[in-house]
């Protein structure tokens, strides 16, 4: 993982809080998730590398879910302290265009603040994403280019503004 968890016994509130947003994540549950999260929650990923604020963090949520096809979300291996919390989780779905099925194996860093989590972030292997996403030999050629990362990048981000702007009150 990219911070380990700090060590600490076990806080029972947080480890609930963490399995309350897996079993939501499972199920596509937003309104939980969001719930889980505090208003200044910021998250990070290989894709998404900061996103701030719920609005933000919801709305990619939120959008990948719709895009997604067949999304399916797993978790083992939550553990939670006073400050901090890990959790492994993999997301099985297949691309909208190409139809590819996508397995990411993710750990999950969480930082906690007045029984929230406000700060999430996702770490995963790019490469072996990229081969799923863009199939071979493309996927495992370009993977660890930082070309393709900051490429990946600017479209999720253009997709995910886009998405929000559709999306928002305003715009209805």
């Amino acid at each position: 993982m990219h911070e380990p968890l700090a060590p600490g016994p076990r806080d029972e509130e947080h480890h609930g809080l963490l399995l309350a947003f897996f079993q939501a994540f499972s199920r596509g549950d937003l309104d939980t998730m969001t719930r889980c999260y505090h208003p200044e929650i910021s998250f990070g990923d290989p894709v998404f590398p900061e996103l701030e604020g719920r609005d933000r963090v919801i709305g990619m949520w939120r959008m990948l879910f719709a895009v997604g096809r067949d999304v399916r979300v797993t978790f083992r291996d939550v553990a939670a302290s006073r400050h901090t919390g890990a959790a492994h989780w993999t997301a099985t779905y297949r691309l909208p265009g190409s139809g590819r099925t996508v397995v990411n194996e993710v750990d999950a860093e969480f930082r906690f603040e007045d029984g929230l989590i406000v700060r999430h972030h996702d770490v995963f292997d790019f490469r072996r994403w990229c081969k799923m996403a863009y199939g071979m030999p493309a996927g495992a050629v370009l993977g660890w280019t930082p070309a393709l990362r900051r490429q990946v990048r600017g479209r999720a981000r253009g997709r995910l503004d886009e998405y929000l702007r559709s999306t928002s009150p305003a715009s209805g």
